[in-house]
């Protein structure tokens, strides 16, 4: 179903899941162009030496990716707000999975509110998040 008209949104709808691309190539893109050199997010040998596991997606980039799902499932979709809480770091070359539910809609604004998560391939959630989205 698209979710491009507030009238077509049921409640407890499923935003259609995506597999964001947390490449080393891609992140390393992504920090670039954000102007962040810390080597977290684009060397694992450096973020293990900080205690992480490997290289690290960063926030802004996992925030980015969550807006990206709302778009893709409501193209022209306005975000009023979105919230993210970052529980655990996304990994850099893992597989995380982006997913999204209607968990309201307010039809005196024409608003619904989703809440967001990014699964890694443990099935744990390290980003959550929720967004209030005008259609």
């Amino acid at each position: 179903m698209s979710g491009t008209r507030y009238e077509a949104v049921e409640f407890g709808e499923e935003l259609p899941a995506q597999q964001p691309d947390v490449s080393l190539a891609n992140v390393r893109r992504f920090t670039h162009a954000a102007g962040m050199t810390f080597p977290r997010f684009h060397d694992h040998e450096a973020a293990r030496k900080e205690g992480l596991p490997g290289a690290i997606v960063p926030g802004i980039m996992s925030q980015g990716i969550l807006a990206a799902l709302i778009h893709r499932w409501a193209p022209g979709a306005h975000i009023l707000r979105i919230d993210t809480v970052f529980r655990a770091p996304v990994l850099v070359d893992s597989k995380p999975r982006a997913t999204g539910v209607v968990t309201d809609k307010n039809d005196a604004e024409r608003t619904v509110e989703i809440d967001l998560t990014i699964q890694n391939e443990a099935h744990e959630s390290p980003v959550v998040g929720t967004a209030t989205v005008a259609l």
